[in-house]
């Protein structure tokens, strides 16, 4: 059974940094392309980051040179580091992995204020 659980989140002020973590079981993120997506509320799921086989990554311009996207292969465990938060990057953070099947974590909530 697979399983995604994500961590870090919390309630950070504007300039402030968290690092948001992503511990599976039941599989291997080495094999598979992982990323974090968040929804803020009203708003539709968005790509965040993503990191892909030889650890090519792609980020959305909105994060670009503020979040930086990880994984520890021997510790199965996938990261975000984020810098320089701003108001708008408030949203529930999720962990995805896309190999044969599409995995998501239940999400952890990030909370900047201005």
């Amino acid at each position: 059974q697979v399983q995604l659980v994500e961590s870090g989140g919390g309630l950070v002020q504007a300039g402030g940094s968290l690092r948001l973590s992503c511990a599976g079981s039941g599989i291997l993120f080495m094999f598979n392309t992982m990323g974090w997506y968040r929804q803020a509320p009203g708003k539709q799921r968005e790509l965040v980051a993503v990191i892909g086989g030889s650890d090519m990554t792609n980020y959305a311009d909105s994060v670009k040179g503020r979040f930086t996207i990880s994984r520890d292969n021997a510790k199965n465990t996938l990261y975000l580091q984020m810098i320089n938060m701003k108001p708008e990057d408030t949203a529930v953070y999720y962990c995805k992995a896309t190999g044969r099947y599409d995995y998501w974590g239940r999400g952890t909530q990030v909370t900047v204020s201005s």
